[in-house]
């Protein structure tokens, strides 16, 4: 009753992120990446066959907010402002944490390129 009907998608979203969030804590100890059943895309090019690996590790490597903001704003299509609302983050702290996830995956991604 006491959300706003306009923002019904984003309170939702807030919940099912915090939630996520949870399970993911109590887990984290017990997830071993290796044995984890990851659907594998269906894409015949093989010059994108260790993509997936290398996205993770860089992802994994950057701080769980910055992860966070970069992949609602880039994967799901979030505003900014709709961003602040999930996290709890006003819009200037958004947009300045997407931009230093991103400088970091860069300097991550730079990095890995060596070594491909």
């Amino acid at each position: 009753h006491k959300v706003d009907p306009t923002k019904y998608k984003a309170y939702l979203f807030k919940i099912a992120y915090n939630s996520m969030i949870d399970i993911i804590r109590k887990q984290k100890n017990e997830v071993d990446m290796e044995t984890t059943n990851i659907p594998e895309s269906h894409s015949t090019q093989t010059e994108y066959k260790g993509l997936k690996q290398i996205l993770e590790k860089a992802f994994n490597e950057i701080s769980e907010i910055q992860k966070n903001v970069i992949l609602l704003r880039d994967y799901e299509g979030y505003s900014y402002a709709e961003i602040g609302e999930i996290t709890g983050l006003n819009e200037s702290q958004v947009k300045i944490t997407i931009f230093r996830g991103r400088q970091a995956l860069q300097k991550i991604l730079g990095k890995m390129e060596d070594y491909i």
